[in-house]
């Protein structure tokens, strides 16, 4: 039994999935217009009707099988040309955007953000089907490109993914690139140990600072209240459970070993 068609089911809805798809050259210079929109047409009702299977989303890679004309589906693979984290990180940086990262955990799709991490070229895709079409994108390829276009809307840190990082890897790199580097050059400013003040008159030794044991504030809090300030905050409440791991992720970025 074919499965059944979804009318509902949608991808492109936001910009980040749009501009995904517009890399990909949906029309292609090999590909005159009327192939080319019967093309579309076809990979659109795959997807609706849930042809694509086992989508699997790995850095800077992505792979499905599509159930197709044939008797076997055929498989697909797009291999992205990973972004660099530290450039990232930097750029952001410069640009007074680091706080797009945090945007991330509220289901947001911040543009400069998106401007560092989009492909810019179709180049930067690479797609392979095992069908016997030779042209650039494959009713196959476009129907898997839908299906991931799909998942940028549900979770923008699904770009993040696609294109060879995660959440955490950037803030750590953020984080990084905002601390100065305190080894350069220290051995010849280093005034060495300051002088020892006795300011009681007693010169009695004080005290060790104390070394509170690691935690995660998010252990803390109350769940309800925060569950409650992420959907203040705009998360809907089928990515609430998502929100909070990504809070964590960037508590234990943030929070000293």
């Amino acid at each position: 039994m074919s499965p059944r068609r979804d009318p509902s089911r949608s991808y492109g809805l936001t910009p980040w999935a749009r501009s995904w798809l517009d890399v990909l050259e949906l029309r292609a210079p090999d590909v005159v217009a009327a192939a080319h929109a019967r093309r579309v047409t076809k990979a659109r009702s795959y997807f609706r009707d849930r042809h694509v299977h086992r989508l699997t989303i790995t850095p800077a890679r992505v792979t499905a099988s599509v159930q197709g004309s044939q008797l076997d589906p055929f498989d697909v693979t797009l291999s992205m040309r990973a972004i660099d984290p530290p450039t990232v990180a930097a750029l952001l940086v410069s640009r007074d955007a680091g706080a797009d990262l945090v945007g991330l955990t509220r289901g947001e799709q911040p543009r400069i953000l998106g401007e560092l991490l989009l492909p810019t070229e179709s180049a930067d895709i690479d797609s392979d089907c095992t069908c016997p079409d030779d042209t650039l994108r494959c009713i196959h390829v476009l129907a898997v490109s839908f299906e991931v276009a799909a998942e940028i809307d549900r979770n923008p840190t699904t770009l993040l993914t696609v294109m060879g990082t995660d959440l955490a890897e950037l803030v750590g790199e953020v984080h990084a690139a905002t601390v100065p580097d305190e080894q350069s050059d220290s051995s010849a400013t280093d005034p060495g140990p300051a002088p020892t003040v006795d300011y009681y008159g007693t010169s009695a030794m004080l005290p060790p600072l104390p070394s509170p044991p690691r935690m995660n504030p998010l252990t803390e809090l109350d769940a309800g209240k925060l569950r409650a300030a992420l959907r203040a905050s705009g998360v809907p409440p089928t990515d609430l459970a998502e929100a909070v791991d990504d809070l964590g992720a960037l508590y234990d970025v943030l929070l000293p070993e």
